[in-house]
């Protein structure tokens, strides 16, 4: 299938940056979302993976994003250990080495030292990956059942996109799907100084809204927008397409500007690789006009933090 590809701009790569001189500016980031439909089966969506890097990299982009799973699949059950990699496996070396100079978020079930089988992003990044993201949030209700065969990661860790390259970096933070249900993760990067929320997703269709729409597709619509610009960062939300094992994924893969507007959007239901750029100016202007960062009382939540778990102890 030929993915569609589309363009958007984001801004005006000529303003300032960030704690830049206005003489100064600061190149913008060239991103794409690869809005695609897995297969239960590594080797092709490996292949897959290749032939949209070739693209990408064609285009130009400077960070491909790919969905949540998006090497083996979501709907693994007992395919867990038969589809996991090793950081050091055949199959991530091949896909660092075809990326270049391009960086790329991909997800797969990563295997531990110790057998642990983790829901995975990584940053590739000049030739290696230069950061994991293990999910922390595992949904075990409804049609989910992620715990039964997956450890759950423990941290929300700050990277920098392009700080291998030599290019001018973007501090940057991964949420995976159900992560982002949960506000305390994005808190934890934004208290690390992330530009960008990279949010890989395999999310389902479901309920009906009042005007016939899907209730995911309103929830992560006011969940992008608002992380957005409460954080006054950019939110790049990939979400993949398709069905499996009977199961709709709606995509609508999306970036959120740092004041909440919608940048570009991919269609639901359909594969397409979605291309904007991301400029430093627009997180500048929107912290200057809403200093929410700068405001937080960090000092009052790790207070209240300390006093609650302190309360619990004694209980």
């Amino acid at each position: 299938m030929v993915l569609e590809s589309r363009e958007h701009d984001a801004g005006s790569a000529t303003a300032p940056g960030i704690g830049g001189r206005r003489d100064e500016p600061r190149p913008p980031l060239r991103v794409a979302l690869a809005q695609v439909a897995p297969r239960l089966d590594l080797v092709t969506n490996l292949e897959r993976h290749l032939d949209l890097i070739q693209t990408a990299r064609h285009n130009e982009a400077q960070l491909l994003v790919f969905p949540e799973l998006s090497l083996t699949g979501y709907l693994l059950e007992d395919l867990v250990p038969e589809v996991a990699l090793r950081a050091g496996s055949l199959q991530l070396a091949s896909l660092a080495k075809a990326a270049g100079g391009m960086d790329i978020v991909l997800g797969c079930i990563l295997e531990s030292d110790d057998v642990r089988f983790y829901n995975a992003a990584l940053y590739i990044s000049a030739g290696r990956i230069a950061h994991v993201h293990r999910k922390v949030y595992l949904p075990t209700y409804g049609l989910f059942d992620e715990h039964r065969y997956m450890a759950a990661g423990d941290c929300f860790r700050r990277f920098d996109i392009g700080a291998d390259s030599g290019a001018s970096s973007w501090p940057a933070g991964i949420l995976i799907c159900e992560d982002m249900w949960h506000p305390s993760a994005a808190v934890q990067l934004a208290r690390q100084g992330v530009d960008v929320f990279i949010c890989p997703s395999a999310s389902p269709g479901r309920g009906v809204t009042d005007d016939h729409g899907l209730g995911t597709a309103r929830s992560y619509d006011a969940m992008t927008r608002t992380y957005a610009q409460l954080f006054t960062a950019y939110v790049v939300y990939c979400n993949r397409v398709g069905y499996e094992d009977g199961v709709y994924f709606w995509g609508g893969s999306r970036v959120v500007g740092p004041d909440g507007s919608v940048l570009a959007a991919a269609q639901e239901r359909d594969e397409e690789l979605l291309y904007c750029e991301l400029d430093r100016a627009a997180v500048r202007r929107a912290r200057v006009a809403y200093p929410l960062l700068r405001d937080e009382r960090h000092d009052v939540n790790d207070a209240e933090s300390d006093r609650i778990r302190n309360r619990r102890a004694r209980a």
